[in-house]
């Protein structure tokens, strides 16, 4: 271990080492570093003082009403009562991002009880979000058996499994699709089995113009497409960054879909690649665009919080210091998100630190 490594850990917190190690930041330097310990006041930066910060969540609470419905809907699933979560589904009308976030909250609750879920499919063959519930419930359990290792670390016999199940998935998806001709739901159902059964290029392509004619800036479609044309599946990282900035660029005003390419960056981060290299004037421009991309967002929208904290984090990284300083100002307290808590890392002590990073940086 050479010195400077050393000085390092005997300087910077056991937490914000693992933060360092894990997600391959640039470490401050020893200068900047015995600035944080012995100078930084996050008050005279417009930050919220280290024993205010909470590492129990992300972001604000969620909305109390919110809670006590998606807790009624449970409630009554639970109970045999299929009829409310329909209702759940139907509320949301063609806001389709809405509507796929609540049948994964319908998911997540078939996942303890589906007896209610076939209890609505026989009662409604022909309900389409009854139907893709099902189709989710199906890719769900195949994903489980697989597991998100790469393929070469997945056992075979695992792999066999998942590749047996997914067909059923993605007829269940199909058949969702016909009683719903307008919903895009069932086809984000797809193009999550395609990634799992090795569509080729041409395949996947086809599925996402059908996506795109229904819903051409749904958030969980684009994300599902994104990890397609990854590196580790079926793509590059010039696909997918190619992909991700004309998401940006076509995402209408009030959209967090401007968010995908922090996702795209992380990917890369995740490999220690250098196509997402955050010193390049164009990823700083592209950063600096998201950045005005979500101011647009409402301040109530659940995405916004967790994108901040990938924001700040990279535009950190990329050496924007001002830019991510503004960025902790809006997220607050709340540091109990990803890079901070990252494989256990104290996430308190990582976010702290990383503020303190922007605000010396702010200072030159």
């Amino acid at each position: 271990m050479n010195l400077a490594l050393v000085l390092l850990m005997l300087l910077v917190p056991l937490g914000v080492v693992v933060y360092l190690a894990r997600t391959k930041g640039r470490p401050a330097s020893p200068r900047s570093d015995r600035w944080i310990r012995t100078r930084f006041d996050p008050a005279a930066f417009g930050l919220l003082p280290r024993d205010r910060l909470d590492p129990s969540r992300g972001g604000p609470p969620r909305d109390p009403a919110e809670r006590a419905e998606a807790q009624m809907v449970a409630d009554a699933a639970w109970d045999g009562d299929w009829r409310v979560a329909a209702a759940y589904c139907e509320a949301a009308g063609q806001d389709w991002d809405e509507r796929w976030s609540r049948l994964e909250l319908l998911l997540r609750i078939a996942g303890s009880d589906d007896r209610w879920l076939n209890d609505w499919r026989a009662a409604q063959p022909g309900n389409s979000d009854a139907g893709t519930v099902y189709a989710q419930m199906l890719l769900h359990r195949a994903w489980e058996i697989r597991g998100s290792e790469y393929a070469n670390k997945v056992p075979a016999e695992r792999m066999r499994q998942f590749k047996e199940l997914l067909p059923a998935s993605m007829a269940a998806a199909q058949q969702a699709a016909t009683h719903a001709p307008h919903d895009p739901g069932p086809w984000v159902v797809m193009l999550t089995a395609a990634r799992g059964m090795q569509y080729s290029h041409s395949q996947f392509a086809e599925l996402w113009r059908n996506l795109q004619l229904r819903a051409p800036h749904h958030g969980p479609a684009h994300w599902q497409a994104l990890q397609y044309w990854c590196a580790k599946w079926f793509g590059s990282d010039k696909l997918m960054f190619d992909f991700a900035v004309r998401a940006v660029a076509s995402a209408p005003v009030g959209s967090p879909l401007a968010g995908l390419y922090l996702h795209a960056l992380d990917e890369v981060e995740k490999r220690g690649g250098q196509r997402g290299n955050r010193a390049d004037k164009h990823v700083k421009a592209r950063l600096e665009d998201v950045a005005r991309r979500l101011d647009t967002v409402p301040e109530t929208h659940e995405d916004l919080p967790r994108l901040r904290h990938r924001l700040a984090h990279h535009l950190l990284a990329a050496g924007l210091h001002r830019e991510a300083l503004e960025q902790f100002r809006r997220i607050g307290p709340y540091c109990g998100a990803s890079p901070w808590n990252k494989d256990g890392a104290d996430a308190v002590a990582a976010f702290d630190h990383a503020r303190g990073r922007a605000a010396h940086g702010s200072l030159a």
